[in-house]
């Protein structure tokens, strides 16, 4: 905005640094984080900050804020889905889910994205730009001032490949940790990731102990190289390689999700090549049945082959779980929104 900081962008030590360069006591650093983490979103309400240091950041920063464009309810769980604006006028999606341990929010991390997943709703759309650490941070917080209730756990499985957006995403998940902000543990974090091998490294590197998702969804490279264009640079072989070192690095759990896909990847025999691959690693299968997107040819595979596909896995030693799906009226899977009100336009 007009070159302005957005103040969500900057953790603590940032904010001491810009402070110091105006000439204020450091401390005021903590008072401002502590006021951005509780979702303030204005410096007029910052009443332990005097006003004239208000009305001197105010000439230089800004509070992000995004614009709630339009919200659908689920009647059936209570899963909310967001689309919200961003300054410059670009959409991005956000998921409200209640479980039993308490609410999860599943974030954006980029405005559209690269990856072109054939089965996925933000494929064709098309990348425009990767979200700021505070964009992503601004997501939580609106929709924990929304709902009125702490939100403890994080998803990064939104629209977007996290991974592709690397730095932000580190900043973003450091942000949530921080005690002075929305203080969640590293452990009730998620990333999410199509597979970028060197990312995936790197990221064991960090020793962050997030919880890691693969999206995976084949067992070989003919059916995945269909699906995801970015198994033709990096080969399952490949993947699962990072993936044991990332589980052997940072000593973590990996979790493949799978989206089951009628007559593409879901036979018995497809389970069965999946269970040898996965065979001996630390790691976990996420069943997912797909959620039809309009205009696709793919649907959803029945529950007793869901079942029979879990069961087989199981049988292999592989732990395997299906996801229960939330928000199945309100079409919440990832990039739905957003993409019936880019064809459509908003109201």
């Amino acid at each position: 905005m007009n070159g302005r900081i957005n103040l969500l962008d900057l953790n603590i030590t940032e904010l001491e640094d810009l402070l110091s360069e105006m000439g204020q006591e450091k401390f005021r650093a903590a008072q401002l984080f502590n006021w951005l983490g509780k979702g303030t979103k204005s410096l007029e309400e910052m009443s332990n900050i005097p006003k004239t240091l208000r009305e001197e950041l105010g000439k230089i920063a800004y509070i992000g804020k995004l614009k709630i464009a339009r919200k659908l309810l689920s009647e059936s769980d209570g899963t909310a889905k967001y689309l919200f604006e961003l300054n410059d006028g670009n959409l991005i999606e956000s998921v409200l889910m209640r479980y039993k341990y308490g609410l999860s929010v599943c974030v954006s991390s980029q405005a559209g994205c690269k990856m072109n997943c054939s089965f996925c709703a933000s494929a064709g759309i098309g990348f425009i730009r990767n979200l700021t650490p505070g964009e992503m941070l601004d997501q939580v917080l609106t929709i924990q001032n929304d709902a009125r209730e702490k939100i403890g756990h994080i998803v990064v499985m939104g629209i977007g490949e996290p991974l592709d957006n690397y730095d932000n995403l580190i900043k973003f998940l450091k942000l949530c940790h921080s005690h002075e902000s929305l203080n969640i543990g590293y452990r009730r974090m998620t990333v999410s990731t199509c597979g970028l091998v060197p990312q995936i490294l790197k990221l064991a590197e960090e020793k962050l102990p997030i919880n890691l998702s693969i999206s995976l969804h084949a067992p070989n490279d003919e059916i995945r190289g269909k699906l995801m264009p970015v198994n033709r640079k990096y080969s399952i072989d490949k993947l699962i390689e990072a993936c044991k070192i990332y589980t052997k690095v940072s000593k973590r759990r990996i979790t493949f999700e799978y989206a089951l896909i009628r007559g593409v990847n879901d036979t018995k025999e497809n389970a069965k090549e999946l269970a040898q691959r996965l065979k001996g690693m630390l790691c976990h299968v996420n069943l997912i049945p797909l959620n039809p997107v309009e205009g696709s040819e793919y649907r959803q595979t029945n529950k007793k082959e869901i079942n029979d596909f879990r069961d087989i896995l199981i049988h292999n030693g592989i732990e395997t779980t299906v996801r229960r799906e939330l928000g199945g009226d309100i079409d919440a899977a990832c990039g739905q929104l957003r993409r019936s009100v880019v064809n459509k336009d908003l109201p």
